[in-house]
């Protein structure tokens, strides 16, 4: 650890300091996954686990109605409904892991906003 390291260290009080070890630990997917149901988006994250439950759903129905299908017509519009379903299912998780990054990437600028703060106490 450099000197610097050390003297933000020694000017943190316990509040900071327990701060800056909980933005320290590794974290695991499911802790980040989890850490997208706080806050003010948590009624969307909500949501959109809901649809993608859903949309996934109606995917798998789809593959099951295409095997099942008699006739070349019916083929094709089990086909476009499992191709629609699959598509805004990828679209959905998309979303969800752009806020889990974006959540990320928040939590590294409060860490660099705070030792900022801290190197500018001393």
């Amino acid at each position: 650890m450099s000197n610097v390291d050390e003297r933000i260290r020694g000017a943190l009080d316990s509040d900071d300091h327990e701060f800056l070890e909980s933005l320290g630990e590794d974290r695991g997917v499911f802790r980040q996954l989890g850490d997208s149901f706080h806050g003010p988006m948590k009624g969307w994250t909500i949501l959109i686990n809901i649809l993608t439950f859903l949309v996934t759903i109606l995917g798998f129905y789809a593959i099951w109605g295409f095997l099942n299908a008699e006739g070349t017509e019916s083929l094709i519009r089990w086909a476009a409904l499992g191709w629609i379903a699959w598509t805004a299912q990828i679209a959905l998780k998309g979303w969800l892991w752009d806020r889990i990054n974006m959540l990320n990437i928040l939590r590294e600028v409060k860490r660099l906003e705070l030792r900022i703060a801290m190197q500018e106490e001393t």
